[in-house]
This record gives structure tokens, C-alpha cells and sequence, in this order.
């Protein structure tokens, strides 16, 4: 499997324009020209959506499929999440593991990030680490976001597939949170 550190994957957004403005990171990623703009109507089936639904959590397994069919972040607040459910369907979903959200918003709540750190992550899971420093230069706590989620994306990045991305997943949970696994 191919994942080295000059991969580029063909980055697109979705963008439902339900969050504010002047906060909004996918409006960020666009204007810096760093993803194109992509419709609803646009997505491809064999594109990697990133979508808190999926059972299936993004892994170096999707690398190959990500540099043919590139990723998708569909930006919405989360406040709208479930109106943008049937638009999270499209594409083949895949879920982003555990990770610390450093956005103004939602700093220090796990899993609840912004489409810019979201679309970040999944560059560094698949191989596209140039990618993800380009995209978190683009705010100023983007430097936060690789500090405090550095150790979780390096392990996931080198899983097999989902089953040991969801299991890494598990372990930083528990260690985290203080859940004693039996091993």
C-alpha cells in the first residue's frame, strides 16, 4: 500500500452553508483553493464521504480509493447534523476514529470537529500528511489540533484497516477515560 508523505488526494466540499459565515472552515479550505466546491448532485459513489454515520471508521485502506475518487467533507453545523443525514449517505462513508476537536467552537470535545479539521485528519489517516500541514496552516489553532491529536493520528495512519483503527480507537478511550481493558 502506497501512503507515502507526498500523496495528494483530490479534496471537495459540500457546503450547505447552514453555519455562520465568518467562522465557517470549509469556506476557509475553498477560498485558499485547497478542495473544490462539489454539489450534492456531484458526488460520486466511489468518493469517501466523511460522515459521522458510517460503521466503517477511514483507514489506510481507503488510500488507494481516496487518491482515485478523492474525500468529501459535507460542511453543515452540527446543529443541522441530522438534516444533512441523507446528503452523508451518498458516496462510500467513512467515519473519522476518536479525535480531539481544537476549534474555537468546540475545543476540547472529542469527535466534534470542523469540517477543516475533519478533512485534515483523514489526509494524515490516509498518507497525505503534506496535505494536512497545508490545510491546518490555514487557522491559527491549527498547530493545536496536531499537538493534541498527533499520538491518535500517527496510530491510526498506521492501522491495517477499519477493525484496527476502531480498535486504537478503544484503547485511547480507555485510557483516556479510565477503562480498564482486560488484556
Amino acid at each position: 500500500m502506497n501512503t507515502s508523505k507526498d500523496t495528494f488526494i483530490p479534496v471537495f466540499i459540500c457546503n450547505l452553508q447552514t453555519c455562520n459565515p465568518k467562522i465557517c472552515t470549509a469556506s476557509r479550505i475553498l477560498q485558499f483553493k485547497k478542495a473544490k466546491e462539489i454539489s450534492t448532485n456531484r458526488i460520486h459513489s466511489s468518493s469517501i464521504v466523511l460522515t459521522p454515520f458510517s460503521e466503517t471508521a477511514l483507514s489506510p485502506e481507503d488510500h488507494e480509493k481516496s487518491v482515485n475518487n478523492g474525500i468529501i467533507g459535507i460542511d453543515c453545523s452540527w446543529n443541522n447534523i441530522e438534516d444533512g443525514r441523507k446528503i452523508l449517505s451518498r458516496g462510500t462513508g467513512r467515519a473519522l476514529p476518536f479525535l480531539i476537536a481544537t476549534n474555537p467552537t468546540n475545543y476540547g470535545t472529542p469527535s466534534k470537529l470542523s469540517t477543516l479539521e475533519a478533512i485534515a485528519a483523514a489526509l494524515f489517516i490516509l498518507g497525505a500528511e503534506e496535505q494536512y500541514y497545508e490545510i491546518l496552516s490555514l487557522v491559527k489553532w491549527g498547530e493545536e489540533f496536531h499537538r493534541i491529536n498527533e499520538k491518535y493520528l500517527v496510530a491510526y495512519s498506521k492501522a491495517e484497516n477499519s477493525t484496527e483503527v476502531i480498535l486504537e480507537q478503544k484503547r485511547f478511550i480507555d485510557e483516556l477515560y479510565g477503562n480498564e481493558t482486560d488484556s
